[in-house]
């Protein structure tokens, strides 16, 4: 994972300190890539910890076209909660604590419906990404063409929806993803690049790598392929300035070798659950903490 280190310390050398939306400030630069070769191990940060737990139980939330938190606490994941708790706070003027949030959206139905709902954010528009004729689940259409038509330059899906983004809690920041299949299936190599408009580089980038990374694993298993290559291409490529300090740490760090996934084979991949998927031999540096803007 050298490249993400150089990709940090570009950040940092060639990055213009700019205001943004949260008020916490950031240095960012435009236009970068980065490229992971799956064969060569599970594309996990290993400069520090990366929690797989939560990278797996969101990306089964989004599949299931999930867009409320409530499934996510029960599962002890509370990585969307910073968003409808400050909607909360700001219509109602409760300062309430998030455990406290948290705990009445897993114990009462009708408050969760009201406060935990994020709008019409990844899993609304993978699953039922609305049109003049009706919905389309995406996901379901892709691995639908992967199967028949490999070949195909249509393996795209979108999590943007212009009209509605204004519904959403945050409009999508990874956006789109496309897929490409070299050969057939049997002995084909399937390769996923994803979009990225807005990366918070030191928090949200290896969650993002980690989830795009199983995904591909998930769209290869079902379409009878090879996890090849992983790219992601981003925009406004910022780290906050809140996070300087642990982003200097992180840069003194050697990374270990990458672990592996054990992905458990399902008929569907709406069927994949946590218990599904498995890294072994993750040597990691220790957890590193910083606040996220919101």
């Amino acid at each position: 994972m050298e490249q993400y280190i150089d990709y940090l310390r570009d950040i940092l050398e060639n990055g213009t300190e700019h205001a943004d939306r949260t008020e916490t400030g950031t240095l960012r630069v435009f236009g970068r890539q980065l490229r992971f070769d799956l064969n060569a191990g599970f594309p996990l940060i290993t400069t520090k910890r990366v929690w797989m737990h939560g990278v797996a139980t969101e990306l089964c939330w989004f599949l299931s076209g999930g867009t409320n938190i409530r499934p996510l606490l029960e599962q002890g994941v509370s990585i969307w909660t910073d968003w409808p708790l400050k909607r909360y706070r700001d219509v109602t003027g409760d300062d309430i604590s998030q455990d406290d949030f948290e705990q009445r959206i897993i114990e009462d139905e009708v408050f969760a419906s009201k406060w935990g709902e994020l709008g019409p954010v990844y899993g609304k528009q993978w699953r039922h990404f609305e049109g003049p004729d009706g919905y389309v689940d995406q996901i379901a259409t892709l691995v639908e063409r992967l199967r028949e038509s490999p070949g195909s330059r249509r393996h795209l899906v979108s999590a943007w929806h212009p009209a509605q983004t204004n519904r959403m809690a945050l409009p999508p920041c990874h956006y789109a993803f496309q897929c490409f299949v070299e050969g057939e299936p049997g002995d084909g190599r399937l390769s996923l690049m994803w979009q990225q408009r807005s990366v918070d580089s030191f928090l949200g980038l290896p969650f993002n790598i980690a989830s795009y990374a199983l995904l591909t694993h998930m769209l290869a298993q079902q379409a009878d392929l090879t996890p090849h290559q992983l790219i992601f291409n981003g925009g406004d490529c910022h780290i906050y300035t809140n996070h300087l300090d642990v982003v200097h740490e992180q840069l003194e760090r050697t990374p270990h070798p990458l672990p592996t996934l054990n992905l458990t084979p399902r008929d569907s991949i709406f069927d994949y659950t946590i218990d599904d998927i498995t890294i072994a031999n993750y040597e990691h540096h220790p957890a590193l903490r910083a606040p996220i803007a919101v």
